[in-house]
This record gives structure tokens, C-alpha cells and sequence, in this order.
């Protein structure tokens, strides 16, 4: 089931153009990563989901019916920028929030008694907004955003200012919602939490998708066939041994053993190398050096933007 889809989408404020023929489709029940340099168009994709603004083309279609605004009740929305009443007490504060979402002052509470038990924050319910710290007011504010148990959760850097403790706790929460159906739109600059969290992904750069699909075909797309082999033996008798079917890229010891890093040339595969290789070494671990999500969005926004040079 696509609980999020939106088609040709092309939106442009004062003549500058935000989004360009971009179209996304989000699974229900899976983390799908909206990722691209800042000004990439990103946060105007997200306040047209929002309907905080309407695209000049294009449709936007939520499980299947096209976007209308009862449908708010069922989005949860975590800015970049947070924004709660900094006078207001932090318990009084989520209340108030959790009734515009349309709970009733009851189970507003009791889902709020829950969360702050869980995130250990029920010392706080009296407390001022402002005087929490940023970490803090983060975790409110994400208890606030998922509250109301919507089917679509749209994060927006929901891990800038976290400890490593409390982003593992944020973690935790997006996989624990995941699996229990919810979909979820995540926004970041984190390569790591992309590779770690995310079921399939969009690039958008200058305003247009230029990178898509699930995290494991997007790394394979990029693949550089280069292998990292960890062996026992001498270096020069693997040197020998490569010809000129392999590049060796880089050599360096490893406690006892050797590392060599080895690309395969003219379409070879692992095992010609390893039979060229076993008759002179004793190979210990072998793995490819498929790239990392970072290294793949450097790699995808440079080769776009060198055609506008």
C-alpha cells in the first residue's frame, strides 16, 4: 500500500523555481529519506505535503485519495525549526497541543503519562518551556508531533542538538512506530541514520530528483568493484599475482596480516581473483567496498551540478 504519493509536483516563488517535475512515492509501514543540499527544495516538498502551501502543478495523493485537509489529522510534523510556547509549562503546553490534534483531555493524558514515563521526563510536567535545555525541549516536542499516532510521520533533522543516547532513544521510537504501520518521511543531512534507518530514498538537487530508490540498489548503482582483502602472507607475491586483470589500489599491514585493497578490471569477478590469489596467499576475510550513502550524495549532486558549469 503507498500511503504518500505525488505526482509532477512543480512549485515556483517569484521566479525562482523550488521544485521541478518532482514525483515520490512512500510504502506504508517504511522510513523513506528525502535527502539534498540545503535549498535543494526539500523543505517545499514537505509544507506542500503539509498543505502549508499548494504546488502550481501536480497532484498529491494520501493512500490512494487525493490530499485533502482532513488529512492533517493524520500527519505528524516535526520541523526543522521547533517552536513551543516558551512560558508555557511543559505538561499545560503538550495538553493544549494534543487537544488541537483532536484528543480529548483524557486520553490526551493518559498517552502523555505514557511518553514522559518512557522518555523519563515526568519530572518536567511543571517545569517552564523555557527552562528546558534543547535536548529537552526536542523530546517534548517530538512526543507532541507523534501523540495523536498519525499514519504519516514527517522528521525534519529530528536528531540536530541530541546526545548519542537520546538520538539512539529517537531511534528506537521510529523503528518501534515503524513496525507498527507507521510511515515515515525523513529529512537529514545524517548519512549514517539514512544507511541505518531508511527503506528507499529520493535526492532532490536544485530542485529536480536526480537520485532514487531503495538504500541497498542506490549503494549497488554506485559500486566501484573494489574489494578489501585481508591475507597472510607476502605482499609482493600478491603484487605479482594480480597481472593486469586487478588494480591493487592500496596495501598496508593489519596486525599480523596484510590488507589489500583490489579492484576487479574488464568485467573479472571475485572468483578469478581468488583463484588467482589462493595458490600464493592464505586469504583471511574478503568483503567489497560498496560506497556509503555520503559518499554516494557527494558523488550524485557533484556530476548533476557539473553541467551547469
Amino acid at each position: 500500500m503507498i500511503t504518500l504519493e505525488a505526482k509532477h509536483i512543480h512549485k515556483s516563488f517569484s521566479g525562482h523555481q523550488a521544485l521541478k517535475d518532482v514525483s515520490i512515492s512512500v510504502k506504508q509501514g517504511t522510513v523513506f529519506g528525502l535527502l539534498g543540499p540545503n535549498g535543494a527544495g526539500k523543505t517545499t516538498l514537505i509544507r506542500i505535503i503539509n498543505q502549508i502551501t499548494g504546488p502550481d502543478s501536480g497532484e498529491v495523493f494520501f493512500e490512494g485519495k487525493p490530499l485533502a485537509p482532513h488529512h492533517t489529522e493524520q500527519i505528524g510534523y516535526l520541523p526543522e525549526e521547533r517552536g513551543l510556547y516558551k512560558k508555557m509549562k511543559v505538561g499545560e503546553q503538550c495538553m493544549y497541543l494534543a487537544q488541537l490534534k483532536g484528543l480529548s483531555h483524557q486520553e490526551a493524558k493518559r498517552r502523555l503519562n505514557d511518553w514522559f514515563t518512557r522518555f523519563d521526563i515526568m519530572a518536567w510536567w511543571d517545569k517552564k518551556v523555557e527552562d528546558l535545555s534543547k535536548g529537552m525541549a526536542q523530546k517534548i516536542q517530538f512526543v507532541t508531533t507523534v501523540l495523536h499516532e498519525p499514519k504519516l510521520l514527517i522528521l525534519d533533522e529530528p536528531f540536530s542538538g541530541f546526545d548519542p543516547i537520546n538520538a539512539e532513544l529517537i531511534r528506537n521510537e521510529m523503528l518501534r512506530m515503524k513496525s507498527e504501520g507507521t510511515t515515515i518521511i525523513l529529512s537529514t543531512h545524517d548519512m549514517g541514520s539514512v544507511e541505518e534507518l531508511c527503506d528507499e530514498i529520493v535526492l532532490i538537487n536544485r530542485a529536480e530528483v536526480i537520485l532514487g530508490g531503495p538504500v541497498r540498489e542506490v549503494r549497488k548503482q554506485f559500486r566501484t568493484h573494489l574489494f578489501e582483502l585481508e591475507y597472510a602472507g607476502l605482499a609482493l607475491d600478491l603484487t605479482v599475482s594480480l597481472w593486469t586483470n586487478f588494480e591493487l589500489v592500496k596495501s598496508f599491514q593489519r596486525g599480523e596480516n596484510m590488507v589489500a585493497h583490489i579492484r576487479l578490471l574488464r568485467d573479472h569477478t571475485l572468483n578469478e581473483l581468488l583463484s588467482v590469489l589462493l595458490p600464493t596467499v592464505q586469504i583471511v576475510s574478503v568483503r567489497e567496498m560498496i560506497p556509503g550513502m555520503e559518499e554516494i550524495f557527494i558523488e550524485a549532486v557533484r556530476t548533476y551540478n557539473a553541467q551547469f558549469k
